[in-house]
């Protein structure tokens, strides 16, 4: 299931309607509606903020695990440090995993990718740091390929290739428009 459809089914096994939702997460229930109808989606700190007020994992918030199995990870034994040019990020993980594809406008990234930590379980489960936005699977895909490349190579750094570059407005995130 995608992100819209694993919030609403969420929030209605937890006996919340949008209205107190949104109150959890101070937004407004039009954010609440619009991320349920897949039209918009949140930032990654707001998601995190969601995946803890419903106790739930940051995983089964996105949709990257189905019944038992996950998405496709690339994960090989080891840590590298990832740089995320757009967003600011740098961070030290030992997996990486992405989002189903989410809907939204032609200018909307569709898929990002999230940096797990495995050494730093918490009650929530493994930590995730959001590290990019991607408008492609194949995109995603190849970035993912690369990140396992460089662990199975030794390597200690990874700087993000693929991801774009987005701006961000009240309920949405629009790819930017490169000057």
């Amino acid at each position: 299931m995608s992100f819209s459809e694993n919030l609403k089914t969420i929030r209605k096994e937890k006996n919340l309607s949008q209205e107190e939702l949104a109150a959890l997460l101070d937004v407004s229930r039009q954010a609440v509606s619009k991320w349920e109808l897949g039209d918009g989606y949140p930032e990654a700190e707001k998601l995190l903020l969601i995946a803890e007020k419903l106790n739930v994992s940051l995983d089964h918030l996105m949709g990257t695990v189905h019944g038992g199995t996950e998405t496709p990870r690339y994960d090989v034994p080891g840590q590298i440090t990832i740089t995320s040019p757009h967003e600011g990020v740098m961070v030290r993980c030992s997996k990486v995993v992405r989002s189903q594809k989410f809907r939204g406008g032609q200018s909307s990234p569709k898929y990002a990718l999230f940096a797990q930590d495995q050494s730093g379980h918490s009650f929530w489960g493994a930590t995730n740091t959001f590290v990019g936005w991607y408008m492609t699977e194949e995109s995603i895909l190849k970035e993912m390929e690369e990140i396992r490349q460089a662990l199975l190579d030794g390597r200690d750094m990874y700087d993000l290739k693929y991801s774009v570059k987005t701006r961000r407005s009240f309920l949405s995130v629009k790819v930017a428009q490169e000057p």
